[in-house]
């Protein structure tokens, strides 16, 4: 049995399903609500499992393999249809790398703006003090300078 909000191993997950973010980990707020918004939408959760799969190595496997067997079996050389085939294929992969450039900018951004307001109210509570210490320094300094008896001079030297 698991615990609540987790899923055994053994629950079937859909292929489109979002895998949860690591609950032990403490996530910048920027990354929950980016998870949440790609989370939330289903054209965003298609472009990111294409794009995972895109960038990896079974995805360049699964393309030798049907260049070789397009190669050698369906096609003789100078193989067009499998030339326009990749060029087309080259035109979707790219459109979804940009999805991928504009999701990490938009994400960078929304850090970028979190990180300034979180250093941003660090920096007001930093002069506020700042402020407070320098009036504390300014009474003390009154009370204890300003305001001591002169020297009396009963101190001789020896």
């Amino acid at each position: 049995m698991s615990e609540p909000g987790t899923q055994d191993k053994d629950d079937s997950t859909h292929f489109w399903d979002v895998r949860p973010l690591d609950p032990d980990i403490v996530h910048h707020p920027a990354v929950v609500t980016q998870f949440e918004k790609r989370a939330s939408d289903a054209q965003l959760r298609v472009a990111d499992k294409i794009t995972a799969f895109a960038g990896s190595m079974n995805f360049v496997y699964l393309h030798a393999l049907l260049f070789a067997l397009w190669m050698v079996v369906f096609e003789r050389s100078p193989w067009p249809m499998l030339t326009l085939a990749v060029s087309l294929e080259a035109i979707f992969l790219s459109t979804f790398v940009m999805i991928g450039q504009n999701r990490q900018a938009a994400f960078q951004q929304a850090k970028a703006d979190t990180d300034y307001a979180g250093v941003n109210s660090l920096l007001e509570e930093n002069t506020r003090l700042t402020r407070a210490v320098h009036e504390l320094t300014r009474d003390l300094h009154e009370r204890l300078i300003d305001n001591a008896p002169p020297p009396t001079g009963e101190h001789k030297d020896q």
